[in-house]
């Protein structure tokens, strides 16, 4: 109890000492560049109040779910077909991460090319950014898994998929949900991104549109929506995550 609360008033401290931190930058750049936070909560509520900006939104919710579904599908496919065969792993892993380290921005002419404009190019740009964390940490999650649970399945003879089921992904579950916490952010990212450069609906290109129209209050107002939608689900992921973890100690 003495924890929680201590939790809380922490992220209180934090959460006001950013809006003073915006108001004092306001004061610094003006009203050009920025809005101020009361001014933003506003318009921003008043956006939550039109059918466009739902619109806008909806768009960009199925985007994100139906890359979030295939990153976790394909990582998690992945990561344990990796973790499984240790050579592949081996071969595997440097390609992985010589991939996430490459800006996946340069690779985008290549997915407009292979999916051509709307939703399958902002899904697949999605899917881009959040497989590779996934698979690397299911694949090294499965990696740590305890030999003896592996001799106990293969003395009960159980298959591969009761194998994975019943004994690998039990025991891998805190790291695996860890590469989700990651790949969740950067598949969120990788939608957004997407809607950006190449979309005609979504709060990536409301977001675009307002920054070529130099819509100051438009660009605080959809930043501070997402940044609040980002941070209340990272949250609660870093909490469970946690939880995971002391429950695996």
């Amino acid at each position: 109890m003495v924890r929680s609360r201590s939790s809380a008033l922490h992220g209180l401290v934090l959460v006001v000492g950013l809006v003073i931190g915006w108001q004092i930058l306001f004061e610094i750049a003006g009203e050009n560049a920025l809005a101020p936070p009361l001014e933003t909560v506003t318009y921003l509520l008043q956006l939550l109040s039109t059918a466009a900006f739902w619109g806008h939104l909806l768009e960009t919710a199925r985007a994100f779910a139906m890359a979030l579904a295939l990153s976790i599908l394909l990582g998690l496919a992945t990561g344990f077909t990796l973790g499984l065969h240790r050579f592949s792993g081996e071969v595997a892993e440097p390609i992985l991460v010589a991939f996430y380290s490459v800006p996946k921005i340069t690779l985008y002419p290549i997915v407009l090319l292979a999916f051509g404009l709307g939703m399958p190019a902002k899904v697949a740009f999605g899917t881009i950014h959040g497989i590779v964390p996934i698979a690397i940490f299911t694949m090294n999650a499965v990696r740590a898994v305890s030999p003896v649970l592996l001799k106990t399945g293969r003395v009960l003879k159980l298959g591969p998929w009761e194998m994975v089921r019943a004994v690998l992904f039990p025991a891998a579950l805190p790291e695996i949900f860890t590469g989700l916490r990651v790949g969740f952010s950067l598949t969120l990212i990788g939608t957004l991104l997407g809607e950006m450069f190449a979309a005609q609906k979504g709060l990536g290109y409301l977001l675009m549109t307002a920054i070529g129209l130099q819509n100051v209050r438009v660009i605080m107002a959809v930043t501070l929506f997402l940044v609040l939608f980002a941070a209340s689900v990272s949250t609660l992921l870093v909490v469970i995550d946690r939880r995971l973890h002391r429950r695996a100690a």
